[in-house]
């Protein structure tokens, strides 16, 4: 099997600029702003297409961003706040963030944006920045 692929460009010979999307979901201050009273967790399950969140028999928030469960077992996405990933129940970690502090929340849901955090990023990352950072 003989596969041949070609490019072309109106303007030949010159390289056209692109500049790198955000992979994933990205919820801005200003977008915070347009929602008042809203807490993280409600944002998040507004804005990002595709996360769920249910409660375990305790109670406790379990958000799901890539199904139930992966192959170790685990059922959330991994939550960085400025580069430091919570521990257990990241669900129940959020309600602790007062949104008026967040700069940014990027979610990153594809392998290729999640291969930098392993495995711990099988299930999809919540990335936080906050203002105080």
């Amino acid at each position: 099997m003989l596969l041949l692929g070609a490019c072309s460009h109106k303007q030949s010979g010159a390289a056209r600029e692109t500049r790198p999307q955000p992979a994933g979901t990205v919820i801005t201050a200003e977008d915070i702003l347009r929602s008042p009273g809203m807490s993280l967790e409600q944002l998040l399950l507004a804005r990002v297409p595709g996360l769920t969140l249910t409660r375990g028999a305790n109670g406790r928030p379990i958000l799901h961003l890539r199904g139930e469960t992966t192959i170790m077992g685990e059922e959330e996405p991994l939550v960085v706040v400025d580069g430091i990933p919570l521990g257990p129940n990241p669900a129940g970690n959020l309600a602790a963030i007062d949104t008026h502090d967040i700069q940014s929340v990027q979610v990153l849901r594809d392998a290729a944006a999640t291969s930098v955090y392993g495995i711990r990023g099988a299930n999809g990352v919540i990335i936080i920045r906050t203002k105080l950072n």
